[in-house]
């Protein structure tokens, strides 16, 4: 049953970056985060981005450890690690280049 967790993993944690930076976003816009400058841009877009690329680097951990073999439950372990790092840099992008506060 280990291998059900494992192959839950990419798209739960998908889901949490989703619900994750979806919430910077609300903060940031409530807050006037996008008026605070940093060094790399304003706070808002450094927040949401930098919880994102945190996500995608535990989703390339999850990648990196998936067992690997022929075996059907290393084979769904890697789909779905592979799918939740596709879905988390695919959904998560255009928010990130489009973020706008209204």
């Amino acid at each position: 049953m280990r291998w059900v967790a494992g192959m839950l993993a990419g798209p739960v944690l998908w889901a949490v970056l989703f619900a994750a930076v979806y919430a910077l976003h609300g903060i940031g816009c409530a807050r006037g985060w996008t008026g605070v400058a940093t060094p790399l841009g304003s706070l808002h877009i450094v927040a949401m981005a930098g919880v994102w690329l945190a996500g995608l680097a535990l989703h390339v951990g999850i990648l990196a450890t998936a067992p690997m073999g022929p075996a059907r439950e290393a084979r769904l372990y890697r789909m779905g690690a592979w799918i939740g790092l596709v879905a988390s840099a695919l959904t998560l992008l255009p928010v990130l280049l489009t973020s706008t506060c209204g």
